[in-house]
């Protein structure tokens, strides 16, 4: 529970920890796929590719569920 906290709503913190992770795990992902590169491996250059693409998918929709959950006070 983060609300008595942050004084931020628990759905929005969840959404932003989820944004946050998925932005995460995409530059994460930018690394491995070099690393398969320089290794000559394309198969996981690939796997690492289409990685980063789904945390990409993520952390842009949890940025549109974020943006109509949050209220400028």
């Amino acid at each position: 529970m983060t609300q008595g906290v942050t004084h931020t709503p628990n759905q929005q913190y969840d959404l932003i920890s989820v944004l946050y992770h998925a932005l995460e795990g995409a530059q994460t992902c930018d690394v491995y796929v070099k690393d398969a590169e320089q290794g000559g491996d394309s198969e996981l250059a690939q796997f690492f590719r289409q990685i980063q693409q789904e945390q990409t998918t993520c952390a842009d929709k949890a940025k549109h569920l974020l943006a109509r959950r949050v209220q400028v006070q």
